[in-house]
């Protein structure tokens, strides 16, 4: 399996950034574009790698934020094959924590492509895209809300979605925020590499070091890669590359990862 990053926060190789995701995975059966970033910069930055996004034969949307599918269009306009995967409620208005509008644009939902579930989806022997329903540790929404109707409710992250890979004996977890904690897909799937990001950003290593330690415990003993970027923070991932090592890798803006 070979991972490009066609969008995120950084870059190392000069491509331009945003904050946002999109990853172009190859496996043995598929070329695969998960999430599209927040505009068309992955459209260029794929451009500027040579990678024909024509090509791509499926996708996913990770959950309905527009730092993750923002671009949608900018793909449906270059690619006439792939169909799109994503959760049923993705399209419902999400809102952060200071009363900010963070969800899709709607009027980009109702494509022929769709193709919206509510819950675990089996595709072939290779891909599995799945809900995280159970959960041991509470999620901390860090205010973010979702409007029903007239009311705001607490965001329970129903939206979000992850694709499971496998080759071989190996499964490898694609995740664009893990909204719902990597605790909680620690616990719930077995994988031996994980690809996205870890929603730390906000965690401070001072004042909340008691979350990232216990976020540092349960990689640790998940016996897993981890490649993680967009919005697991600068200073949180030294935190955990100080504390867990070599399984943790930072990831950005045109760098492809091959896992064999």
């Amino acid at each position: 399996m070979k991972v490009t990053v066609l969008s995120d926060n950084t870059s190392k190789s000069g491509l331009a950034t945003e904050h946002g995701l999109s990853l172009y995975i190859e496996t043995n059966k598929h070329r695969i574009l998960f999430d599209f970033g927040a505009s068309d910069l992955f459209v260029k930055n794929a451009e500027r790698l040579g990678i024909d996004l024509g090509l791509v034969d499926i996708a996913f949307l990770s959950h309905g934020h527009y730092d993750h599918g923002g671009g949608l269009l900018a793909f449906l306009e270059r690619n006439g094959i792939a169909n799109v995967y994503m959760h049923e409620a993705v399209f419902e208005p999400h809102y952060n924590g200071r009363n900010e509008y963070i969800g899709l644009d709607p009027t980009l939902d109702g494509h022929p492509r769709y193709i919206k579930v509510r819950g675990d989806i089996t595709i072939d022997d290779e891909l599995s895209f799945v809900c995280m329903d159970r959960l041991k540790k509470p999620v901390d929404t860090n205010g973010q809300k979702i409007k029903r109707g007239q009311y705001m409710e607490k965001e329970r992250y129903e939206h979000e979605m992850y694709l499971l890979i496998r080759e071989g004996y190996k499964i490898h977890l694609i995740s664009g925020c893990a909204h719902k904690g990597i605790i909680n897909l620690v616990y719930s799937f077995r994988f031996n590499t994980f690809f996205g990001g870890l929603h730390l950003m906000k965690y401070d290593p001072l004042w909340d070091e008691e979350i990232l330690e216990d976020t540092a415990n349960a990689i640790r003993n998940s016996c897993a890669e981890y490649y993680t970027c967009h919005c697991t923070g600068k200073e949180q991932f030294l935190y955990l590359k100080d504390e867990i090592g070599e399984k943790m890798h930072e990831i950005s803006c045109g760098e492809t990862i091959e896992i064999k």
